[in-house]
């Protein structure tokens, strides 16, 4: 498995808690460790200018994906092949804000938009109530599998 990282936002980000996180929900939808995905992390006026190139919606927003081999999440007995899952670009100053709104770490926010980001190169949406139910429970199911990860590996 191949989890690429670059910070071009000029805020600092522990990366590896974003690469601990990829990886540890990779192998939660049984996801091939042949997999390859990326994350970018950009400023403002960089997610803006992708936001308005692929959404046509102005103003920087928090995460894009971009699927590359519209890849779907597996099952134990027969886990994704392996591919380029694609790229997930987060915007740290727009999620330190949600964070603020929020009451919780930026870090938090971080981890909540890569693990929305990854659910969507996996072919997950939202524009449906029934999809958003899903989408949104199985993003609650990681992250509290991961935070879980998290305390036993620092206990």
């Amino acid at each position: 498995m191949t989890i690429e990282i670059g910070n071009e936002s000029g805020i600092a980000v522990d990366e590896a808690v974003l690469l601990r996180l990829v990886a540890h929900n990779l192998v939660q939808l049984n996801v091939s460790n042949d997999a390859d995905v990326a994350i970018m992390l950009v400023d403002e006026g960089a997610m803006e200018a992708l936001h308005v190139q692929w959404m046509d919606e102005p103003g920087p927003t928090d995460v894009l994906s971009f699927p590359m081999d519209e890849l779907r999440p597996g099952t134990e007995d027969q886990p994704t092949p392996p591919g380029l899952l694609g790229d997930i670009v987060l915007c740290p100053q727009v999620a330190e804000g949600q964070a603020v709104a929020a009451r919780h770490s930026t870090m938090d926010e971080l981890v909540m938009l890569t693990t929305h980001g990854l659910l969507h190169l996996l072919g997950f949406d939202h524009a449906e109530p029934e999809e958003e139910r899903e989408m949104f429970g199985l993003q609650r199911e990681l992250i509290v599998s991961f935070n879980a990860a998290e305390r036993r590996r620092r206990a």
